[in-house]
């Protein structure tokens, strides 16, 4: 019998993309947990890093690119060699390149498809090594409504969180019967960066707002739960599951 079974003391998680919005909240909610946390971003993530050690957790930090093919195997390797062992994976980094279809160069294309799919595959594959080694862990990765709709003008960002949706399924389907649960998250539209130049066009807020059940966008911290929950021991019996944190918009 697990005595709390959405706790996560003794135990490592590591987040990417944990500068700012859904990844710092992720991460300050599995650290109110009890865990202690390893954070990669592109920038600094020592924001992040300061209101996790005002909770009381052990946390390290790094920066860098994750798209280069050995950038996860390196990060990865880190994270044990500094923390020990690596418990949970939190695949939030992703890029988001806005462009009508017809106008999307190859090089956005290549840019979203390497950071939002290639590099979480790779992540998932060097954490799930030792994952599988160890017979347990966790990895929750962020997906987005559009791995269940096409967007308009994100074809890449579209394509490559579907692709994060299939991949979910893919590895639950090998590595749930030797202890590591791998599911996602599929947020709605929430109050990030990179949702900022909808929010600054007053028709696509008052559309998006419109459809939403909940009657607003989505805010960071309400990630939280859904993160510990599939983190947590709670979750043991739940594998390659898409979790959508939309506000209801898929229901509408």
């Amino acid at each position: 019998m697990i005595s709390d079974p959405f706790r996560f003391d003794g135990q490592v998680a590591l987040v990417t993309g944990a500068s700012r919005g859904l990844g710092a909240a992720m991460a300050i909610a599995l650290a109110r947990a009890g865990a202690d946390l390893a954070l990669h971003a592109y920038e600094s993530c020592e924001d992040t890093a300061a209101a996790i050690r005002a909770l009381g957790r052990e946390v390290s930090a790094t920066t860098g690119d994750l798209s280069p093919k050995d950038a996860p195997a390196k990060l990865v390797a880190d994270v044990i060699a500094r923390h020990g062992h690596l418990d949970i994976l939190v695949n939030n980094a992703g890029i988001i390149r806005r462009a009508p279809a017809a106008e999307h160069g190859d090089a956005d294309w290549e840019d979203v498809i390497a950071m939002n799919l290639s590099s979480v595959f790779r992540m998932c594959r060097e954490a799930g090594r030792h994952m599988l080694a160890r017979g347990r862990g966790k990895i929750v990765n962020v997906a987005s409504l559009l791995a269940f709709q096409g967007g308009i003008t994100v074809p890449g960002y579209a394509a490559a969180k579907g692709g994060v949706a299939q991949l979910t399924k893919a590895l639950a389907n090998e590595w749930a019967s030797r202890g590591v649960n791998v599911n996602a998250i599929a947020p709605g539209y929430m109050v990030t960066e990179n949702t900022r130049p909808l929010r600054q066009d007053p028709e696509r807020t008052r559309q998006i707002t419109e459809r939403i059940p909940a009657g607003r966008w989505g805010q960071p911290e309400d990630l939280a739960g859904a993160v510990v929950f599939l983190a947590s021991p709670a979750s043991d019996y739940v594998n390659g599951h898409v979790l959508v944190v939309d506000g209801g918009w898929l229901a509408r």
